[in-house]
């Protein structure tokens, strides 16, 4: 008995430390935290020569700070700006985007994926209710679409497609 009691606090004992930050797993938008995506770097602020002479405020003009965010994000990047036509899209690849919205392009088509996304949330949830042990619902969740890179590798080598190698499966 003493031995079977040790044994299931010692379990006990280990489940609680695998509890760690499943923040990333988590579905529910709960966090009053910054965005850590909408952080943007700028230039380093400098006090002008005459504080008299400063310009006048211009909502929705351009920022002194930060003349060029677009063409500063372009050269981070590792890209040309001078290179990007209007779009933001270097020239050479005007041809890769001309056969991308062949078909037409969907302005909409972020808010409709939210949409979808926020349904599939809405059914995880309610079979959440069955969760007693209160386990990491996002893989569960998000199966359906999980893409089987090692069976299109297989599907296209079996074409005759020329592919790179690919990780191991361990």
């Amino acid at each position: 008995m003493r031995a079977t009691l040790l044994s299931g606090l010692a379990a006990l004992a280990l489940t609680a430390c695998t509890a760690g930050d499943r923040s990333l797993h988590d579905l529910r938008a709960n966090s009053e935290g910054p965005d850590e995506f909408s952080v943007v770097p700028v230039a380093p602020l400098v006090l002008p020569t005459n504080l008299n002479a400063l310009p006048e405020p211009t909502p929705g003009g351009s920022n002194i700070t930060d003349p060029n965010p677009t063409g500063d994000a372009i050269v981070a990047l590792g890209g040309n700006p001078a290179r990007a036509f209007a779009g933001g899209i270097p020239s050479s690849d005007s041809a890769l985007v001309a056969a991308a919205g062949r078909n037409g392009v969907n302005p909409a088509i972020r808010a409709e994926l939210a949409a979808q996304d926020a349904g599939i949330r809405r059914s995880a949830q309610v079979l959440n209710w069955f969760n007693f042990l209160g386990t990491d619902r996002y893989f569960s969740t998000y199966r359906n679409q999980a893409l089987d890179a090692y069976g299109e590798l297989t599907r296209f080598r079996n074409l005759g497609v020329a592919t790179p190698s690919a990780p191991p499966l361990d």
